[in-house]
């Protein structure tokens, strides 16, 4: 353990669950005060719990990040609880039934679109609001190895959505490296975590996928991603700016 973020303010979207949920305790062992924040209050609540077991210390805000009032309100209250905003990681994403792209219903595009890409938008609009007005930060923007391949039919919406993220992300790294501000992505592959499971498949079933897919053999960690983005957040990694870090065990090699 170290404390990289010692006296710094972290905000997690998606902190309830899953990957948002390692990379909140990861952030919270390094010293900083974390705020988790998502649709439901009973999963964040359990992160806070889980970190303040641990002596950390943390906050819960529920927030849908469609809403830009909600997030304007989410990051207020970041800053109300903990004097500040240092580091945001925006982990937001949802999958839709897989489908052809010619027979994806319109509402799980538009559902898809709105959390994936707007939320994720919104997230930094406001984050960013508040950083450039306060000397800098960091962001880190969760996004998808699958925005760069279709290995997996039927998943057209996501796959636009994660690409969009990791284009995003590049513009407002350019776009704001002058305020201070550092911003990149990192893009997942398949991850221990329910979202990685296919309907019906069993753990055996699942495991055997991940060594035929994968040329590391398995699955990642939730922690693998939280070390990833604690690094691209961190001063260690001062310049690097608009960088999509890819963690897929080989699958885009």
């Amino acid at each position: 353990m170290t404390a990289r973020f010692i006296d710094r303010t972290v905000l997690v979207t998606g902190g309830g669950t899953g990957i948002g949920r390692a990379i909140a305790l990861a952030f919270a062992r390094e010293g900083a005060r974390v705020v988790v924040a998502g649709r439901r209050d009973v999963p964040l609540e359990e992160t806070v719990a889980e970190i303040e077991a641990e002596g950390g210390r943390a906050l819960a805000v529920a927030a849908d990040v469609t809403v830009s009032a909600q997030v304007d309100a989410l990051v207020a209250r970041t800053v109300e609880r903990f004097g500040g905003l240092d580091v945001a990681v925006n982990n937001v994403g949802m999958l839709v039934p897989a489908a052809k792209v010619g027979d994806i219903e319109e509402d799980d595009w538009d559902r898809v679109m709105a959390t994936n890409v707007k939320g994720l938008w919104l997230s930094m609009k406001h984050e960013i609001g508040h950083m450039r007005a306060h000397g800098g930060g960091a962001i880190v923007n969760i996004a998808s190895n699958r925005g760069a391949h279709s290995r997996q039919a039927g998943l057209g919406a996501y796959v636009t959505s994660k690409a969009a993220v990791s284009a995003l992300t590049r513009n407002a790294a350019r776009d704001h490296i002058g305020d201070g501000i550092r911003i990149n992505a990192v893009s997942p592959g398949p991850v221990e975590t329910p979202m990685s499971t296919r309907p019906g498949e069993t753990a055996a079933e699942k495991e055997e996928r991940m060594r035929q897919d994968v040329p590391a053999g398995r699955a990642g960690r939730p922690e693998e991603i939280a070390a990833a983005v604690l690094h691209l957040a961190s001063d260690e990694a001062g310049f690097t700016v608009g960088a999509d870090l890819v963690l897929d065990g080989g699958v885009t090699a």
